[in-house]
Order: structure tokens, then C-alpha cells, then sequence
């Protein structure tokens, strides 16, 4: 079990050699073939069949709240060889065994507030994605993922969302499709839109740009307002190295004080972390709950940079830096660090959203 020393001291080094293995979605390092993708480009490739409930990682048993959250895990396996697909099947044993891991430690933070519902869907292998310019990479991932994910979520529209609002939730590769299915299909399909209460897209850059071409869409001001997008990129102080999330004019919002200034919020004013095993998987306490480890992170605005500066969290442990990211990137700890903020911001805006 990996565990926090005097508040200060989160995860052992092998813990983040694993998770930004499996978790981190863009990084620039490995080269390959464009052209090599998991089908054969010169036929249609097709959705998978969501009306099967084990093509979901998460169906509610029951529908206990009044609203739900749709949710998209990051990255959650890599090729074993170099010759293999660069998007894995819809049951790659690694993908179903990682995603149900980043579910616990992300997807969990909303669990209280909304009917949870996360599609399994097939992803691009980000070493080889990411070694492609921007535009390339955006093709392969607005190829299989996207036609899975909005497959999956149009399923869950027109079968089991009854109407109610929702919350969107994802990150890394999962947040990228997210702005695709806001940029497209919420600009399809407004009366859908009118239901969002906010979309967390979290671990990759929302930029002003992509505000400017979908003008539709708005990002939070607040901890109140609704129907936006939250999102943010954690970093320490001072990186070496590229951040492969990072992208000019992205727009972040603390996620202590929910706010778009640059005052730092404490550790002290964090609701809570979580701890993680070095597998990824989350520590729970003997009763089987998720406990809040105070006073580790705290978060300032970067808006020249656009991003979170953590400064307490402990570089050398968590983001030594590797081949896939540079030194002081915590990309893997969007989530860990401000899990309970996150749990809480979301109950808020939910019930900002039912009051109206």
C-alpha cells in the first residue's frame, strides 16, 4: 500500500511509472505509420453495439437520482507489439482492466450526485498518436473513439437518460472526445445541450480557439454556474520538459476555489486527496470508503502558461519526468489531488441546476 507521510508525502515512484504509462493520452515521443489503424481504412468502420450491457463499464442497477453522469475513462492501454493496431479492441484485456481503475479514482468523485454511466470504447495508443503533428492526432482519435463514444452516448440518450440532466466527466483521452461530442453533437442536438449541467473536461486544454469556433459553448466562470465546461492541466512550479495536455490558449479554473483568478488557494482550503495503490487502484479504509487526505495540494492559476501550479506536491515521487512527459507534469494527479473538491462542486452545480 502506498501511503502519505506527515500530509506531504503521497505515491512511491513506481505508482506514477504505471499510471502515466497506462493514464497519460498525448505525449510526444514514438514515431510510427499514419496510415496504421485498426481497421481497414478503405472500409466502414462500425460502431459498437451499445444496446449490450457488456459493452459498459458502469450501468446503474437502479435509477436512485436525478440526474446522471457520463462518463469516459483516459487512456488505458498501450500496444504490446509495435506491429499491433494502434486502436484496441473493444475487449483488450489491459482496457478493461485499467479503465475499471481510473473509474474508481475519478469516476467515483460523482457517484453521489448522479446515476453513473461509462461506455467500454475502443482508443488509439497514445505513444503512436501522439507522435503525430496535432491535426493527425485529432483524425485518430475523431476516428474509432469517437464513433464509439458517440454511439454510446446517443444509446444512452434515446434509451436510458429518460430526459433527466446530466453531467459530462473525463479525462485525458477521454476529455478529448468529450469536446468532440460538444463541439458536434451538442451543436446538433441543442435540446440535448439545454440539459448538460457542466461538462468536466479535465487533463486536456480547452482553448480559447475551440471557444471561438463553437460558440455555443461556454466555460465556467464559478463554482455555480451550469451548463459549461470545467477544465484544467496540473503542473509544479517548474517543468522540464514538454507537458503533452498542454496547447496555446488553454483556459483553466482553480479547482479549490472554483474560480478564474490567479490567488492561490492552500493546501489548508482543500476539501481533500486521495491515496492510490501502486497499481492505480484507489486505498480505501477498512470500511471499503475512499477517506480525504488533507492539507497535501494546493492550486494556483498559471494564465500565462494556462495552467494549475501545484507547488506542494512532491515532484522527485510523482513526476520525475519520463519518455512520455516532462519532469513536474502531474497530468496522472488531475483528479487524486482535488477529488473531493471535485465531489463537491459537483453536487453544487447540480443542485444550482435542479433549483432553477
Amino acid at each position: 500500500m502506498t501511503k502519505y507521510n506527515g500530509g506531504q508525502k503521497m505515491y512511491v515512484k513506481k505508482t506514477l511509472l504505471l499510471i502515466i504509462a497506462l493514464f497519460v493520452s498525448f505525449a510526444f515521443s514514438a514515431c510510427g505509420n499514419v496510415n496504421k489503424y485498426a481497421y481497414d481504412s478503405k472500409s466502414e468502420p462500425k460502431a459498437t453495439d451499445y444496446s449490450k450491457s457488456e459493452r459498459w463499464l458502469s450501468l446503474p442497477a437502479a435509477i436512485d437520482k436525478k440526474v446522471d453522469v457520463f462518463y469516459l475513462y483516459p487512456t488505458a492501454w498501450l500496444r504490446v507489439g509495435k506491429d499491433d493496431p494502434i486502436v484496441c479492441e473493444i475487449d483488450n484485456p489491459l482496457m478493461l482492466k485499467y479503465s475499471k481503475y481510473a473509474f474508481a479514482r475519478q469516476a467515483t468523485a460523482f457517484e453521489n450526485t448522479g446515476n453513473i454511466f461509462a461506455p467500454y470504447y475502443r482508443q488509439d495508443d497514445a505513444l503512436y498518436t501522439t507522435s503525430l503533428p496535432l491535426e493527425e492526432q485529432l483524425k485518430v482519435v475523431g476516428g474509432m473513439p469517437k464513433l464509439d463514444v458517440f454511439a454510446a452516448f446517443d444509446y444512452y440518450i434515446k434509451n436510458y437518460n429518460n430526459g433527466r440532466p446530466f453531467i459530462l466527466a473525463g479525462h485525458s483521452q477521454g476529455s478529448v472526445v468529450l469536446t468532440l461530442l460538444l463541439s458536434e453533437y451538442m451543436k446538433e442536438n441543442p435540446q440535448v445541450y439545454d440539459r448538460m449541467i457542466a461538462a468536466y473536461v479535465i487533463g486536456f486544454s480547452v482553448t480559447t480557439e475551440y471557444l471561438a469556433k463553437n460558440p455555443h459553448l461556454k466555460f465556467a466562470e464559478g463554482p455555480d454556474d451550469t451548463g459549461v465546461i470545467i477544465s484544467y492541466n496540473t503542473e509544479a512550479p517548474k517543468i522540464e520538459g514538454k507537458n503533452p495536455v498542454l496547447f496555446p490558449g488553454a483556459i483553466v479554473i482553480n479547482p479549490i476555489t472554483w474560480t478564474r483568478t490567479e490567488k492561490l488557494a492552500t493546501a489548508a482550503e482543500n476539501m481533500g486527496s486521495i491515496i492510490l495503490n501502486k497499481d492505480g487502484s484507489v486505498v480505501l479504509n477498512k470500511d471499503g470508503k475512499i477517506e480525504p487526505v488533507k492539507n497535501y495540494a494546493d492550486a494556483r492559476i498559471d494564465k500565462a502558461r494556462g495552467v494549475i501550479i501545484c507547488s506542494t506536491a512532491d515532484v522527485e515521487k510523482l513526476a520525475p519526468g519520463n519518455a512520455l512527459s516532462g519532469k513536474g507534469v502531474f497530468h496522472s494527479f488531475d483528479y487524486p489531488f482535488y477529488y473531493f473538491n471535485i465531489k463537491d462542486n459537483a453536487a453544487n452545480r447540480t443542485k444550482r441546476f435542479l433549483s432553477k
